[in-house]
């Protein structure tokens, strides 16, 4: 009886020991998040941060340089086509110093010595052309009696044209001392004071709203100082600076998702156009990015996004591409094998590597053109733990 108690118990002591040893060498199992692959819709996009703008603004400016009255009208404000908007009265002349104004006082004395000089050679002028005159008549007379010579006769009209033409230059001397005299009289006349020309009376060219008032408070104004900036809220586009990359995909007709735009809901959007030139925009991070502005146009109703004006941020989701029905992996269970792609996938328990073919990628999943099947089982954002042949215990994964 003793020996059997001996031979049970160091039975059951190398049982143990060996239980111990298989646990201790047992290769361990590795916990990894484990999706199936499927089929099911596949969306293609990127998000990129736009803002509104008005597809036409209108600029009310001053046509000539005057006094603009004062604008009650305010941002906001909406106005009707041919609505009187501001008032410009004409400029106010400068005001003179002494030196000026003793210059236009000296003007006035040169003009008024030149047209008095002017009224004296056109009575000189127009005594000599007098007799020059009386003088050509008798010689003609003379001739037709054969009493003179043609030489006279001809040298008598001459004389006569002479006196013409001082009369003629005399009398243009008179016409400029005039304006001269008018000239300096006015420059000394308004010294300081207001036009006396009718206001201008500036109307809103289109049915909108007041965007922006350049000019509050009466003032001078320069011609074509923009005094006010006039849209329909109603005509809103979006403005998009899409990355070159993204926008070579993109075509007019493609539809899109604006989102986180302040309201409730998301609004459906339209590309209407892609600009053709690019420039360079340095990013958050100091990066210099090629990028090209994308238009789009509302396609939901007005009512809904009321509430958006101009230069409002919104965020837009670009659809390239849409599948009803396609065979997908999740897109973080990818890594590189070589120049391809491959999964880990999970049979029997192990991890097993699977090269597979993918086509389209979205920000959540790939499609699957071989290497797959649905059903399968994947391991979700593999590590460097799991190889070939590594024990898994499968947790659910995304």
């Amino acid at each position: 009886m003793k020996i059997s108690r001996k031979i049970i118990f160091w039975t059951g002591a190398a049982a143990a020991v060996a239980a111990l040893a298989w646990v201790a060498l047992r290769e361990p199992v590795q916990m990894a998040s484990v999706a199936q692959v499927q089929r099911g819709p596949l969306e293609l996009n990127f998000l990129e941060e736009g803002k509104t703008r008005l597809k036409n603004r209108y600029l009310v400016t001053a046509p000539v340089a005057g006094l603009v009255r004062r604008i009650e009208l305010r941002p906001g404000d909406a106005v009707q086509a041919g609505q009187v908007v501001a008032h410009l009265d004409p400029a106010t002349s400068a005001l003179l110093d002494p030196r000026a104004r003793a210059q236009a006082r000296a003007d006035i004395a040169t003009a008024q010595s030149a047209l008095r000089s002017a009224h004296e050679r056109i009575a000189a002028a127009s005594t000599e052309l007098a007799v020059a005159q009386r003088e050509y008549q008798r010689q003609d007379s003379l001739r037709k009696d054969g009493m003179t010579t043609a030489t006279l006769l001809d040298s008598t009209r001459a004389r006569a044209a002479q006196a013409q033409a001082a009369l003629t230059t005399a009398r243009a001397d008179e016409q400029i001392a005039q304006q001269r005299l008018q000239v300096a009289r006015a420059s000394l006349a308004l010294d300081g004071s207001a036009g006396s020309g009718k206001a201008l009376t500036l109307t809103a060219p289109v049915q909108g709203v007041v965007l922006k008032r350049a000019v509050e408070s009466a003032t001078p104004v320069p011609a074509g100082q923009v005094l006010l900036e006039i849209g329909n809220p109603a005509q809103l586009e979006i403005e998009v600076e899409a990355l070159s990359t993204d926008a070579v995909t993109l075509r007019p007709g493609l539809k899109a998702r604006v989102l986180r735009w302040g309201g409730e809901g998301v609004l459906d959007a339209t590309v209407t156009r892609i600009e053709p030139g690019g420039f360079t925009k340095v990013s958050a991070l100091g990066v210099d990015e090629q990028r090209t502005r994308v238009i789009l146009d509302f396609t939901s109703p007005q009512a809904k996004w009321a509430a958006l004006g101009d230069g409002y941020r919104v965020e837009v989701e670009f659809i390239q591409r849409q599948e009803k029905d396609v065979l997908q992996v999740p897109v973080n269970a990818l890594f590189r094998a070589g120049d391809g792609w491959a999964v880990y996938g999970v049979d029997g328990g192990r991890a097993h590597k699977l090269p597979v073919t993918i086509g389209a990628r979205s920000a959540t999943a790939a499609e699957v053109l071989g290497g797959l099947s649905a059903g399968q089982s994947v391991i979700v954002q593999p590590d460097d733990r799991i190889k070939e042949g590594t024990r898994i215990q499968a947790v659910s994964g995304n």
